[in-house]
């Protein structure tokens, strides 16, 4: 565990206040007349009041998912905020795995699920799951039978649907809403002891099938599932909906704040009913928006498609919004709290620009990543008068971090053969391009300034060698000459560098909103062709015994990690975000208006 106040200074909405979540009316700050006070959002104010009101005398939280898929990044937002607030009001938060759908859920997700919450930073106080409460579920569920609030339907689901009514026209009650309590308690019975197929019978809550929440009109609790669970194997063959299970988990791990996302906004009244009705503990349920991040889809059905018809590489895949995606991308578990901070909570569903993302890992590689050099498109640079001046390979020294003065300096051969980036030269450059030019000079990183006379061409007119002079006056650190460039550019020795493969990756969609699609089309028909290259690199000796996991800064080109797939003579890196791009700003003021 780690001290953290996490998501306190976050921006709020506006959010309506009545008896069950008094806020304040703007959604969230109780301090602008004292600018020293954090600023706290709509949830902790709610909290603050039943606290005060005595309501609770404890804060205990939960982390509840559905082991049916890996976690993205929306549930980093939550799984910072149950954790956060539980660390914030010295209270505790339970990891519990609402395991209520055995046809899609398995030991592997709930492994994963773990590994993510801790790999964010975060312990939890209590493990559990729904299926631990099987038991317990089916007792009250005959209580509500015996005490005439639920019953045993015949419907069919599409029936059942057909009979719920809509938002303007009222539902009709199901025959099996006149059954008698002792009817509907024989008949569940018959359906635990499984006596009927799948989809044949229901047991359903008796609430009002004309309420204007739709939710409210007699919910399915129990549906029959001749389906083998991961845990309790086939001890059941009738299992709880989430509405109904959820609740009950929570009453029964005396759960004091229940957080979800605002889609249960509307199932509110439902989980109050069923406490209610039960006369059980009573937690508070209080919604928040869902994290919606552009150029990213997150449901977990359009992830498993991605994932099933190998879009991408699986679960772990860079490019995938997963927290095992964002790790194996190279994402800290520091960028993403930092991340989730910066967003804050909100009452109305947003958009986050992903950008915000992209800033948070940033920079915090700022601060701990090593700078080394890495040559991705190389073109060999050659030193004519190196040897003139009875040169041999040079150490130079290179600072491993700027910023961090503890991190030390490293030592990069220097030859009369380097390799360059393609795109750092130009043989008929533009006014502004500071950087390697026929007839112009540059400095090159830690070394020399050096100024190209010639290049040397192939057959097709592609640039394969670029002529340079050196100034032996201008040794980085040590410059007698005088002279000033504009420009500076990283290399790599040709004798001494080590081959490697990097991986590029961008956005997996062209489309802001990929969910937003048009008509004819599919989130599929705006999959990024781009969104990953392979590259073969020439990396500084240094690299060459990076380890997997390893973060690093190539120089001028943008933050990667060792990838899980290198091996010591095979390195593999892949490109967790690159560095922002002035040059592309200045090429576009160069190019004449109405062109691009």
């Amino acid at each position: 565990m780690f001290p953290i106040h996490l998501l306190t200074s976050a921006v709020t909405a506006n959010f309506r206040t009545d008896d069950v979540n008094p806020a304040d009316d703007n959604g969230g700050d109780e301090s602008s007349n004292n600018p020293g006070t954090a600023r706290r959002h709509f949830i902790r104010q709610a909290i603050d009041a039943d606290l005060a009101a005595g309501r609770f005398d404890s804060v205990c939280t939960r982390f509840p998912p559905e082991p049916n898929g890996y976690l993205h990044i929306g549930h980093a937002k939550s799984i910072c905020l149950n954790f956060g607030l539980a660390q914030e009001f010295g209270g505790t938060c339970n990891l519990r795995f609402d395991d209520t759908n055995p046809i899609k859920e398995d030991t592997e997700y709930v492994d994963s699920i773990q590994d993510d919450v801790r790999w964010l930073g975060f312990e939890w106080d209590n493990l559990h799951f729904a299926s631990d409460y099987f038991d317990q579920l089916y007792a009250w569920a005959e209580k509500l039978v015996l005490d005439g609030n639920a019953y045993v339907c015949d419907l069919t689901a599409e029936q059942t649907r057909e009979y719920r009514g809509t938002l303007t026209e009222p539902g009709r009650d199901s025959p099996g809403r006149s059954n008698t309590p002792e009817e509907n308690l024989d008949l569940l019975r018959r359906m635990k002891a499984g006596e009927f197929k799948d989809g044949e019978k229901t047991l359903r809550a008796k609430i009002d099938m004309a309420a204007p929440n739709i939710n409210l009109r007699d919910p399915v609790m129990y549906r029959i599932a001749n389906v083998s669970h991961h845990r309790t194997g086939d001890a059941w063959c009738i299992y709880p909906m989430y509405d109904w299970a959820h609740g009950q988990s929570d009453s029964i791990e005396k759960i004091t704040f229940s957080i979800c996302t605002l889609e249960f906004e509307h199932h509110r009244p439902l989980y109050d009913w069923y406490c209610d009705k039960l006369e059980i503990h009573h937690p508070r349920q209080i919604e928040f928006a869902r994290l919606n991040i552009t150029y990213t889809v997150m449901s977990k059905r359009k992830l498993l498609q991605l994932v099933r018809d190998k879009h991408v590489s699986g679960w772990d895949d860079p490019r995938m919004p997963t927290l095992v995606g964002l790790r194996r991308r190279g994402y800290t578990p520091e960028s993403i709290r930092a991340f989730c901070a910066d967003i804050g909570v909100a009452k109305f569903n947003s958009t986050i620009d992903v950008v915000r993302l992209e800033n948070a890992v940033r920079e915090h590689l700022n601060e701990v990543a090593p700078r080394r050099m890495a040559v991705l498109d190389p073109v060999k640079l050659t030193i004519t008068n190196w040897d003139e001046n009875d040169s041999a390979v040079e150490m130079m020294s290179a600072v491993n971090n700027p910023g961090d003065e503890s991190a030390g300096s490293r030592e990069i051969p220097f030859s009369g053969s380097l390799w360059i980036e393609r795109e750092d030269f130009q043989e008929d450059a533009p006014k502004k391009f500071f950087r390697l030019k026929k007839g112009g000079a540059v400095r090159l990183r830690a070394g020399y300034i050096v100024d190209c006379h010639d290049v040397v061409k192939d057959a097709d007119g592609t640039i394969t060698e670029i002529l340079c002079t050196y100034d032996p006056q201008t040794k980085s650190g040590q410059d007698t000459s005088g002279r000033k460039v504009k420009g500076t550019i990283h290399w790599v020795s040709c004798g001494h560098a080590a081959e490697v493969t990097v991986r590029n990756y961008d956005r997996l969609f062209t489309a802001e909103n990929p969910d937003s699609t048009a008509e004819g089309k599919t989130f599929l028909d705006y999959l990024n062709p781009d969104s990953l290259s392979v590259t073969t690199a020439m990396v500084e000796p240094e690299l060459a015994t990076a380890a997997v996991g390893d973060r690093v800064q190539f120089e001028r080109l943008g933050y990667y990690i060792v990838d899980t797939d290198s091996r010591p003579e095979a390195l593999v890196f892949n490109r967790i975000v690159g560095l922002r791009d002035t040059w592309a700003k200045i090429a576009s003021k160069d190019q004449p208006k109405g062109k691009k």
